[in-house]
């Protein structure tokens, strides 16, 4: 199997770029399925239902949520009702948080793929163990048995706490991912289990920025120390950064892993097919 993960959707140059290029990446790479983290994707702070749909007219499967998941109040019921959308399965139990945080998605080639949301602690606003949440989903969906494919978007601030969810989940998942810091890093591989990992994906974002916010707003409020003007997403051409994965057939495993970065600032990386 063939997957895609793409990272933060930061405002309308993140769309549009997806908008551009992703139809051609679905087709040049044979993907059976893709997957984007959203949740910056109204105007930098949460979704709507406009912006979800952008993406899934784009060619998105599944969309993940994280810390801004309800930023947009129209997110509380529209998750309820639309099932490619997911927010962090690690919400606790007596939240009552609607939608869900992992589901089960059927490819038209038949085969079928597990996404899981999880929320990071550290430096974050604190739910409940993203590490029991996601073993708990795992043991009762085992890779190659009950799914073809299962991916894990690990949406957090800490590196480490990425990194450790990568082996943690490693032979069991396909691919765990790192979302929320918005710049890919260099170390993608396949861990020695057969998990695919990258440590963030990137963002879907405007490069000359700040995290892909408006530079201007963003430094004067680090030099000033003042809150300032409201952030706003910086309208350059975006580059579109992700994970291009492809699997086992027998065991949901992964075989390779490769970063893709296409349009805007930075140099373009393409897998090769």
């Amino acid at each position: 199997m063939r997957l895609a993960f793409f990272g933060d959707v930061i405002g309308k140059p993140g769309r549009d770029a997806l908008s551009t290029h992703l139809p051609g990446l679905k087709r040049r790479l044979a993907l059976d399925f893709v997957c984007i983290n959203a949740e910056n994707a109204a105007a930098g702070f949460g979704i709507t239902e406009k912006t979800a749909q952008d993406l899934f007219d784009a060619g998105a499967d599944c969309l993940t949520l994280g810390n801004h998941s309800w930023d947009q109040r129209e997110a509380l019921t529209y998750i309820e009702r639309e099932p490619r959308l997911l927010r962090p399965l690690n919400y606790p139990r007596l939240s009552r948080a609607p939608g869900r945080g992992a589901y089960a998605y059927d490819t038209p080639g038949g085969g079928r793929v597990l996404v899981i949301s999880v929320l990071g602690r550290v430096h974050m606003d604190a739910l409940d163990d993203p590490f029991s949440a996601v073993d708990k989903a795992l043991d009762e969906a085992p890779l190659g048995v009950a799914f073809d494919a299962v991916i894990v978007d690990m949406h957090c601030e800490a590196t480490s706490e990425k990194m450790a969810m990568g082996h943690f989940c490693d032979g069991r998942a396909s691919l765990v991912i790192g979302t929320h810091t918005h710049v890919p890093t260099a170390d993608a591989q396949v861990l020695p289990g057969g998990t695919a990992f990258q440590t963030d994906a990137g963002a879907c974002a405007d490069y000359d920025s700040v995290i892909g916010m408006n530079k201007g707003i963003s430094v004067a409020r680090f030099a000033s120390r003042l809150p300032g003007e409201r952030q706003t997403p910086a309208t350059g051409p975006a580059t579109v950064c992700g994970v291009f994965v492809e699997t086992d057939p027998k065991t949901g495993l992964a075989l390779r892993i490769e970063p893709i970065r296409v349009g805007g600032r930075l140099k373009p990386c393409m897998p090769e097919v």
